[in-house]
């Protein structure tokens, strides 16, 4: 999957890996990085599948939201859902694909084993307070651990990010002075660091920077082999990130009970949960001017609901539960029509 991460290729904005002519199939998205490993791999086996391409250009949250909104592509992708009121303000409809997690990464050479974190040092950390690695609230986490007397660089993004809007919502969960002075949103004034385009741009910064801490989605701490922290959850207990601690955090998540399908999975209860975790959404229109382009979108993802979900576990991501997909096919039934107000679905 590593060539799929390119940033050559990410910056020309090709279609996943699919480089075919233009047809009636080919259906446009942009916005989150979060997904872009699934979404990359979905697309490459449906293209095998059936021909069709997708092109999706890996532009962060912010900027799916503005162009879908401008409706300059299909759909757009967040991994900051939003709220019912914003999506009847712009007739969007939003459902979730995938579930994975924030992670923190660091370049610390010489250090053995996983660096612990809690929520309160690691805003500590990004409000600029905790500056050095040695500092006494890291080593108490982490006695016995040779932690350098070296610099903090902190790398954040610098594009509007829903993997933002998930490590600052939890943030501003964990620490009330993050959640009064910086708050969240999915792109926030830093009060410190520098920034990286994309979860792409925040691993390589991370990478090339010793002594540096970001924070990428699981998949792309994997693909980088970047060393990440364990982290205290709700429950006090410090776990590491992968799938059954993300699935643990997803595990409460009562999807039928969110209106719009708005659900925010970060610092959940229980003793494996990841606490930084989130699910990823699709926006649609609900009125569609392309029903055509509609409903290639609605095969697609009914294609990767119906045959994704290893492809999305080899990369550490959740698939939604069965339950879950039934109810978003119900609103695809009953939200997205076109002009003459039939349903495409």
């Amino acid at each position: 999957m590593a060539h799929y991460l390119g940033r050559t290729l990410i910056a020309a904005g090709l279609a996943l890996g699919v480089v075919a002519a233009a047809s009636a199939a080919d259906i446009t998205g942009a916005g989150a990085t979060f997904p872009y490993p699934i979404y990359a791999k979905w697309a490459d086996a449906y293209k095998k599948t059936s021909g069709n391409s997708l092109n999706y250009q890996s532009i962060g949250s912010g900027g799916g939201i503005k162009q879908i909104q401008a409706k300059t592509v299909d759909f757009g992708a967040s991994d900051m859902p939003l709220k019912p009121e914003e999506l009847d303000k712009d007739g969007l409809m939003q459902f979730p694909t995938v579930m994975g997690g924030d992670v923190p990464v660091y370049n610390l050479p010489g250090t053995i084993g996983e660096i612990k974190f809690t929520g309160e040092v690691l805003a500590d950390i990004y409000l600029g307070k905790i500056k050095q690695w040695n500092d006494p609230a890291i080593a108490a986490l982490n006695k016995g651990m040779n932690l350098p007397n070296s610099p903090i660089t902190v790398v954040h993004r610098s594009d509007g990010s829903g993997t933002t809007f998930i490590w600052v919502n939890y943030l501003s969960k964990v620490s009330p002075e993050w959640k009064t002075k910086v708050g969240e949103g999915t792109s926030v004034a830093w009060p410190t660091g520098i920034g990286g385009k994309g979860n792409e741009g925040v691993a390589s910064y991370v990478k090339q920077i010793k002594g540096s801490i970001g924070y990428v989605e699981y998949a792309y701490a994997l693909q980088n082999k970047m060393s990440h922290g364990l982290v205290k959850n709700k429950d006090g207990n410090f776990v590491k990130p992968d799938s059954d601690s993300f699935k643990a955090a997803a595990a409460g998540a009562e999807w039928d009970k969110a209106p719009g399908m708005y659900l925010i999975l970060t610092d959940q209860a229980g003793k494996n949960s990841w606490p930084i975790s989130g699910a990823t959404f699709i926006l649609l229109h609900k009125t569609q001017d392309k029903p055509a382009n509609a409903k290639e979108v609605l095969k697609f993802f009914d294609w990767a609901y119906a045959n994704g979900d290893k492809l999305a576990e080899e990369l550490d991501y959740v698939p939604m539960p069965n339950k879950v997909v039934s109810q978003i096919q119900h609103a695809w039934k009953t939200q997205i029509k076109d002009t003459s107000g039939h349903a495409i679905w």
